[in-house]
């Protein structure tokens, strides 16, 4: 699927789920901490894929390849690495305690 096909069966989703905490909501009444949590929770998440949808372009354009780097398979330059030491292996001109 594409994004633009996930993101629309996403807000169907998130329609049905509306709607059945409305149905919900209408048995049990709108006067309970955990019903208004979950009408709140809804309507962030309704919030969350309308800016999903906004930036939906440019993420469309975050989908496309990068353009691929080649890593030689030639051994590095040893004098790269004069300065560092051997990790785990403390420096070269001193002992281990």
């Amino acid at each position: 699927m594409s994004l633009q096909e996930d993101l629309a069966a996403v807000q169907r989703s998130l329609d049905n789920l509306v709607q059945s905490v409305e149905r919900v909501e209408q048995q049990v009444g709108g006067g309970s901490l955990e019903i208004r949590r979950v009408r709140t929770d809804a309507g962030h998440l309704r919030e969350s894929v309308a800016l999903l949808n906004e930036a939906a372009p440019a993420l469309r354009r975050a989908e496309t390849r990068p353009d691929l780097v080649t890593i030689p398979d030639d051994p590095y330059n040893s004098a790269l690495w004069t300065d560092s030491d051997d990790e785990g292996l403390g420096a070269r001109d001193r002992h281990a305690p």
